[in-house]
């Protein structure tokens, strides 16, 4: 980092800082965020600062976003890259938020150059250089029922880092010391497991919408690891310890130390 970027960055911090009392407030109200320590916390809180002048936030539908809605969307969006960096999340600058679900209509080509037009009802959508898509009713929902696995936040951050390195394929840009081999075999293991109970109509212990392709499995576990690592750790011990070593963080630790 030059010269310049860093007086760039301690300008920001000082000019721009998140007062304390909102900051606590959104704290409090993000169950995701507990168990993290003081220097987690004043980390994430200097990266959610940056995040924020670097983002535009915009309502849709006539859905005034508060800077309090801002915040508890951008210290989530955060979390994820709290190891990382923020330049994980660089190369793009929209957050849209509609009040609740949305519907999207378009066509796709399949392999056949046949054309398919899709109608769908969604509740969040991410672009590789394109916006960050939230329902705000599923962001308040995720807050509420925070022991549900869901996140969808989370969700979508995982899919903009999946993208690092093209398209969307649950494979995204792993550190030097991370063996593809590890990585695959626990994913691959993992994905074909619940895709056979899902086909099979067995019950599943995370959300069976990870079953649809790699790339969603890989976004809702990153879902699983930040807000219920427990279950996550009981089902697929061997995915959680990839997402730990990827992530660098260790969320079942601080689940242990806000039950202890």
């Amino acid at each position: 980092m030059n010269i310049f970027k860093r007086a760039r960055i301690r300008y920001i911090l000082h000019r721009y800082a998140i007062p304390h009392e909102q900051w606590l407030d959104a704290s409090e109200k993000l169950p995701v965020l507990q168990g993290l320590t003081a220097v987690e916390k004043a980390h994430l809180r200097e990266l959610t600062t940056l995040f924020m002048r670097e983002k535009q936030f915009v309502g849709v539908e006539e859905f005034e976003l508060t800077d309090a809605m801002c915040l508890i969307i951008a210290a989530q969006a955060c979390l994820p890259v709290l190891r990382l960096g923020l330049g994980c999340l660089s190369g793009w600058t929209e957050i849209v938020v509609y009040p609740g679900a949305f519907r999207v209509s378009r066509d796709d080509t399949d392999a056949a150059g046949v054309v398919h037009h899709e109608d769908r009802v969604l509740i969040g959508e991410s672009w590789s250089r394109g916006p960050l898509i939230l329902s705000w009713r599923d962001v308040e929902r995720d807050m509420q029922e925070s022991e549900s696995g869901h996140n969808v936040v989370i969700h979508e951050i995982a899919h903009k880092l999946d993208m690092l390195n093209g398209s969307a394929n649950g494979f995204p840009p792993l550190h030097n010391d991370m063996p593809v081999t590890d990585w695959s075999e626990a994913f691959s293991t993992a994905y074909e497991s619940l895709v056979s109970r899902v086909d099979h109509h067995h019950h599943t212990c995370i959300d069976p919408y990870a079953a649809t392709s790699p790339a969603e499995f890989f976004a809702v576990i990153s879902e699983y690891f930040f807000s219920a690592p427990e279950i996550l750790h009981t089902h697929f011990a061997d995915v959680y310890e990839q997402l730990r070593l990827y992530y660098r963080q260790n969320p079942l630790l601080r689940s242990q130390s806000k039950s202890s």
